[in-house]
């Protein structure tokens, strides 16, 4: 993607465009660029303290007696990623393959705070009917970092 746009800027010299036409374009790359910082890199602590800071302090016990049980819906956050969910899986109704949710497991999960929250909100929709709390957020994270 980036390559692409050198290349744009790099003809856009070679060619005499307007210098208007140059500055936009050099913008055009540098906020693309910028955007990619957008996805904060973190890690399980990081987020971990992200919630605690809006709800309370996380209890492992609490998260794992939350991963397991279902809340007034068919499923269960175990139905699709099993208990311990320390390998991969497969999602009960599309089939494809799910990497393991423990960040022990799987050292690129919760690294990326808006990937963390996309996937919580679509699946806490199917577990719950709603978006998860701060605080089932954070005991479940703290029982996923339990996980070898």
């Amino acid at each position: 993607f980036c390559y692409v746009f050198r290349m744009v800027i790099l003809r856009a010299h070679t060619k005499g465009m307007n210098k208007k036409l140059r500055v936009f374009k050099v913008l055009a790359v540098a906020l693309s660029i910028g955007l990619g910082g957008l996805a904060h890199a973190a890690t399980p602590q990081d987020l971990l303290k992200t919630y605690e800071a809006q709800s309370g302090k996380a209890s492992p016990a609490r998260g794992e007696q939350f991963f397991n049980a279902k809340h007034g819906k068919e499923w269960s956050c175990a139905s699709c990623h099993e208990n311990p969910p320390n390998h991969d899986t497969k999602h009960i109704v599309t089939g494809k393959v799910i990497k393991p949710l423990s960040p022990n497991a799987n050292p690129a999960r919760f690294t990326d705070e808006v990937k963390a929250d996309k996937w919580f909100k679509r699946n806490c929709n199917d577990v719950l009917g709603r978006d998860c709390t701060a605080q089932e957020k954070a005991d479940v994270l703290a029982w996923l970092m339990t996980i070898k």
